[in-house]
């Protein structure tokens, strides 16, 4: 399986373009209100997952008679409900995984979703994490060496140490270039810098570095 989509129930104008990834090689999960996002964009997600307490009767009813597989919670668990679609989406072996609709509303959800990428990619090394929105892309990074493509939907990309510094750090390819750099937390250094070259190159040796892509649109 090449990806999965896994759309929870923020604010609709921060979703992307889903229809754009609707082919044979993505699986679809709801999360939540997520499933009905997905439904009102013409796609009928594979997977429902949540405890479903911010859909209504009749919209959970929908769900129910459309989705193949509905797994539904308890409002008092442990694990989140994004959390809970994504070990569903891990079952399917895929090359990339992309949460959206966690970017808006709730800042808490946000802050979960973003800890949630960082442990996911920990813990699965051979998987794309990514967190989108229609305007921003956010992806982590383990020591070694990175080749980002150019995008033309992102003119911006930005860096951050996420928990710790990263040392070493290197970016080529770029318009503001940096060799060997120190990133510590609290520095705003490395934001909005842009692509010039078609592959950029990003390498560091320590730390752990959050990656956002962005537009203007």
């Amino acid at each position: 399986m090449e990806r999965v989509i896994i759309c929870a129930g923020g604010p609709t104008e921060e979703l992307p373009d889903l229809a754009a990834y609707k082919t044979e090689e993505t699986i679809f999960i709801g999360v939540d209100r997520g499933a009905i996002h997905l439904m009102e964009n013409g796609i009928v997600p594979d997977e429902a997952v949540g405890d479903f307490d911010s859909v209504s009767e009749e919209e959970f009813s929908r769900i129910q008679e459309s989705v193949q597989r509905v797994d539904s919670f308890q409002a008092e668990k442990d694990e989140t409900d994004t959390e809970l679609a994504v070990d569903r989406a891990i079952a399917y072996h895929p090359k990339e995984v992309i949460l959206t609709g966690v970017t808006g509303g709730r800042l808490d959800h946000f802050e979960s979703a973003l800890h949630l990428l960082y442990r996911m990619q920990n813990e699965h090394k051979d998987i794309s994490f990514l967190i989108r929105n229609a305007d921003n892309e956010l992806s982590l990074y383990r020591p070694g060496v990175h080749r980002v493509r150019k995008d033309s939907r992102f003119s911006y990309i930005s860096f951050f140490p996420f928990g710790s510094v990263v040392e070493g750090l290197t970016l080529t390819g770029f318009k503001y270039e940096t060799v060997n750099a120190r990133m510590e937390m609290g520095m705003t250094r490395f934001t909005s810098n842009e692509p010039i070259a078609e592959v950029c190159t990003i390498s560091f040796r320590q730390g752990i570095c959050l990656m956002v892509r962005s537009s203007d649109s």
